[in-house]
């Protein structure tokens, strides 16, 4: 059936085409508009001394830009202010050195009067003179020398405290100095608009009077977090009000790191304190300080706001959960800032501004995540503490839960883990249960706002951005710009179903923690788990039968479903009873699934599983008769023999080769099991090569199997002949050579035309050609009278059915084996003969080679046509 979306989905799918054509005309129209001005002739270059603007004519342009109107006359460049900026900051630096060296070094050698009269005109004419160049456009010489006029400030404060005031405490002194020279200088700036360094200066001054004063008074360590948050708020309300964004951003700056502070302040009091009522006090700090955020999260801008929301519910987290926190033990502590964490859902009934509730909204799902990071190692030393007893199997039952898994954890004080999860569990599940109610009360906070359209001519310029369209959703519509990759946020059934998944995988582990932490029987634990894998996979074979697809929650059983049964499988080594018992029950359960399922990757998955189950099973068996590794390999043999007769019956059905697959990896682990014992080695290989040989007599298996049962056996011979202590090469390679060529001359009987060395040309070389590499080392006459005659019989094979495979190797191998033999004599007479009788031969044979060169090469043509007419 053709799928027909909504009209609201189709709406949005046009606007989204239309938006994208629209912004792809505006690119096209402005490269249009380039190339115009690109083919435009050039103006004709003027005379020296010649000004076309005095006769109306245009000025020249530079190639590739727009044309410019008749009479246009081009603005003049401005100078380059680099050089100017470079000047005035040096002479600002050398001026405040001075000023700093005079202070420093000279201020002793003058009286009262002479330095107050000194430092009083210095500071009043740096002051001063700003104003006045101002008035005369010199705003950079404004700037530098506005500087000088804040550093002798500083000095100026300096001088005071060491000759008027030297008693006076320098922390208190800091402070009142740097609040007073705070206000002077934001009066001074905003006296001088246009100077923008004197407010920016003003507000970084403006941090210190209220944490000096409190370090001066020897104030606690909350007053000082006090100090910190008021100094925030001040800065805060300076960024939401201040004039110019210099302003703004070190405002910003400072109120993020003073309020940072008050926050850590308020966090480690709140944390280390002895009870509940030493916790009120911090935590009215952290309230203050959650009620300061979302103030400046209701007026900021949009991503501002959400971060005032993030550290407003973070706070409050703290300021809340750290009360009961403070009364509980340290297992249990978490527990409460989770509860305080999950409250600020409510947020999305408080009618706060869309972009501070999602701040908020964020802060819970931090503090849910960071309680889930708490507890989930504790989870994770569950499934993978039965690793341990993979070192000492069938040691016997431990006592309880905890001896089994052999973690050193402290559990008491994990405690609360179980129950962490199982909140979280249960308010996903709730959320995928009642999903739609959950739409509806956060539709408000899902909605987006709507961006106002360009104008016509910012979209005709390319702007990059500039169109836009509306997208009608769920609630308010949304805007998104074209062509700019907008997010695509994940569906409704995506985050329902990832709800349903979290829920069921944070379920399981809490029932695994909570036999943990009560320190069940080993047997309890054992039947628990298995029972847990049992609900796993009837959950995982419902879900994948309902007909929806893949969805989140019958994947997570199916993937907790397995790795429940790992862990379960290792725990239940302890025991050999517990082991066939788990094991069994494993066995019978995925096979069950498998049955039951019916989707086909859920089927192969449990159709695997349950061929590895049993395989292990088997493996029991041999160590249970108490028989060696070796002597257990033949029994690992019934599980892949049962996946041969399985693939067999389910033929081309999908699980097939994923079962026939398990299976043969069963067969390596057979293989491997043998490798110490040559003989039972043999014999394991020869039984995988029968089980090869069934699977090959299926068509579909027959390429691949009927390869490796040949080689199976091939390599079970040779072990057994290696175990018996044959060195004869024959012996390893007849039986490679005899049914190659049985092959070989059934290929060709079927294919007339096939070619001798496909169907011969193995066969032959894996006996001649070993045999001849022996021979030419063997001293006895025997071996290589047998070869050659074996040579020349297939060489007169080869020429009677015009085989080029036998008249060539037999060949090559006839004449190699007979020049072994007349080696001996040809050495005996090359040594007889004089020593200038070889070269003349060799040259006397070129001379007849080169006179009948011709007659030479029209023979080999003849040989080359001849054999090539051979098949």
């Amino acid at each position: 059936m053709e799928h027909v979306p909504p009209p609201a989905e189709e709406l949005a799918r046009l606007d989204r085409e239309l938006a994208e054509l629209d912004a792809r005309r505006a690119q096209l129209l402005t490269r249009r508009a380039w190339l115009l001005a690109a083919l435009r002739p050039p103006a004709p270059t003027a005379a020296p001394g010649w000004n076309p603007s005095a006769w109306g004519a245009p000025p020249p342009g530079r190639p590739g830009a727009p044309a410019q109107p008749w009479g246009y006359v081009p603005k003049q460049p401005s100078a380059p202010r680099s050089a100017q900026n470079v000047l005035l900051t040096l002479g600002g630096l050398l001026l405040t050195v001075a000023a700093v060296a005079f202070t420093l070094v000279s201020w002793g050698s003058m009286g009262i009067g002479g330095r107050s009269a000194v430092l009083a005109a210095v500071t009043l004419g740096a002051l001063i003179a700003p104003a006045v160049l101002l008035r005369r456009g010199l705003a950079a010489t404004a700037e530098a020398l506005a500087a000088l006029a804040l550093v002798l400030t500083l000095l100026d404060v300096y001088a005071v405290h060491a000759v008027a005031a030297p008693d006076t405490d320098g922390l208190g002194f800091t402070a009142v100095a740097s609040a007073v020279l705070a206000v002077l200088w934001a009066a001074y700036g905003l006296a001088l608009g246009k100077l923008r360094l004197p407010l920016p200066a003003a507000v970084v001054l403006a941090q210190w009077p209220l944490l000096f004063w409190a370090w001066a008074a020897g104030a606690p360590t909350l007053v000082v977090g006090w100090a910190l948050l008021a100094t925030a708020v001040l800065d805060g309300v300076i960024a939401l009000w201040g004039k110019g964004p210099g302003v703004r951003v070190t405002a910003c700056v400072g109120g993020s790191a003073m309020g940072f502070s008050a926050l850590m302040v308020g966090l480690a009091l709140s944390t280390t304190a002895s009870g509940p009522l030493g916790a009120a006090a911090p935590g009215a700090l952290l309230l203050a300080a959650a009620a300061a955020a979302l103030a400046g999260a209701w007026r900021a801008p949009k991503g501002f706001a959400r971060t005032g929301g993030v550290v407003a519910g973070l706070a409050a987290v703290a300021a809340v959960g750290g009360v009961p926190a403070a009364a509980l033990s340290d297992g249990w502590r978490v527990l409460a800032y989770l509860l305080c964490g999950l409250a600020l859902t409510g947020v999305v009934r408080a009618g706060l501004p869309r972009d501070a509730a999602r701040g908020v909204l964020a802060a819970s799902g931090a503090v849910v995540a960071g309680a889930l990071v708490w507890a989930l190692p504790s989870l994770a030393a569950v499934l993978l503490g039965p690793v341990t007893l993979l070192s000492d199997v069938w040691a016997g039952s431990p006592e309880g839960f905890r001896s089994a898994l052999g973690s050193t954890l402290p559990w008491s004080e994990l405690a609360a883990a179980p129950v962490v999860l199982a909140l979280v569990a249960g308010l996903l599940g709730s959320a995928h249960r009642w999903w739609p109610s959950v739409v509806r009360i956060a539709a408000p906070l899902c909605a987006r706002e709507a961006t106002p359209k360009p104008d016509a001519a910012s979209a005709a310029a390319g702007t990059p951005g500039a169109a836009w369209t509306a997208q009608p959703g769920a609630g308010a519509p949304w805007y998104t710009v074209a062509g700019a990759g907008a997010r695509r946020r994940p569906s409704g059934a995506t985050l329902r179903g990832a709800a349903g998944a979290g829920a069921l995988a944070l379920g399981w582990g809490a029932l695994l923690l909570a036999g943990v932490v009560l320190d069940v029987p080993y047997a309890v634990a054992v039947a628990g788990e298995t029972a847990l894998v049992g609900g796993l996979l009837a959950w995982a074979v419902r879900g994948a039968g309902s007909g929806r697809g893949a969805s989140a929650v019958p994947v997570t059983a199916l993937v907790g479903a397995v790795s429940g049964a790992v862990s379960l499988g290792l725990l239940s080594l302890a025991s050999e009873g517990a082991s066939y018992a788990v094991f069994g029950a494993l066995t019978a359960l995925f096979a069950g699934a498998a049955v039951r399922v019916g989707a086909e990757v859920p089927r192969a998955v449990f159709a695997v599983a349950s061929a590895v189950w049993g395989t292990v099973l088997t493996g029991f068996a041999g160590r249970s008769l108490d028989l060696d590794p070796h002597e257990a390999a033949p029994l690992v043999l019934l599980v892949p023999a049962l996946t041969v007769l399985l693939g067999a019956r389910l033929r081309r059905n999908p699980v097939a080769l994923p079962v026939e697959l398990t299976g043969a990896l069963g067969a390596l682990v057979a293989v491997g099991l043998a490798v110490s014992d040559a003989p039972f080695l043999a014999l394991v290989l020869a039984l995988c090569g029968v089980l090869a040989a069934g699977a090959a007599v299926r068509p579909e298996r027959r390429p691949v199997a009927g390869c490796l049962a040949a080689a199976l056996f091939v390599l079970a011979t040779w072990v057994r002949l290696a175990a018996s202590e044959v060195s004869f090469p024959e012996a390893y390679t007849l039986p490679v050579t005899v049914p190659a060529l049985v092959v070989g001359v059934a290929r060709r009987r079927r294919d007339p035309e096939a070619s001798s060395w496909t169907a011969y040309g193995p066969g032959l070389a894996a006996t001649l050609l070993p045999s001849l590499a022996v021979a030419w080392t063997d001293t006895e006459w025997f071996r290589p009278l047998l070869l050659g005659v074996a040579a020349l019989v297939i060489t007169l094979l080869g020429a009677r059915y015009r085989l080029q495979a036998l008249l060539v190797l037999g060949g090559v191998v006839l004449a190699l084996d007979g020049l072994h033999e007349l080696a001996p004599y040809v050495a005996q007479v090359a040594g007889a003969l004089p020593r200038w009788l070889p070269p003349a031969l060799a040259g006397l044979l070129l001379l007849v080679v080169g006179a009948t060169y011709e007659q030479r090469l029209r023979d080999a043509r003849r040989l080359k046509d001849a054999l090539g007419r051979m098949r």
